[in-house]
């Protein structure tokens, strides 16, 4: 008969557990990597989220740009070269405009 020798615990309360200073700067190290760790994946995740909305932006500006391309006709930039001309004409700020510049529109001088 094989004698069993010792004592068998089922559920033990610990109140101080001292490891030796060596693994405990061990350990503490390894999650201070993990957090940058999940630190870098936070900015990686963000600065893709913030590249996808530019990349979003930008098409959405192209598709204006484009539809206005199209738009844009001699005769509209002109009409609105004399619009600008009018509400130039009517603020109280010192002014040069002389018309009949290129391509019909007004040249304006001193607007620096």
């Amino acid at each position: 008969m094989i004698e069993k020798r010792g004592i068998r615990l089922e559920k033990v309360l610990l109140r101080s557990v001292k490891l030796p200073e060596i693994l405990s700067t061990a350990i503490e190290k390894k999650l201070e990597a993990e957090q940058q760790a999940q630190q870098m994946k936070f900015v990686l995740n963000r600065e893709k989220q913030e590249a996808e909305r530019k990349r979003i932006e930008a098409g959405g500006i192209n598709d204006y740009n484009v539809t206005v391309a199209r738009g844009l006709t001699a005769q509209i930039i002109q009409l609105r070269g004399i619009e600008a001309t009018r509400e130039l004409a009517k603020s109280e700020n010192a002014k040069i405009v002389i018309v009949g510049g290129k391509d019909g529109l007004p040249v304006i001088l001193g607007n620096q």
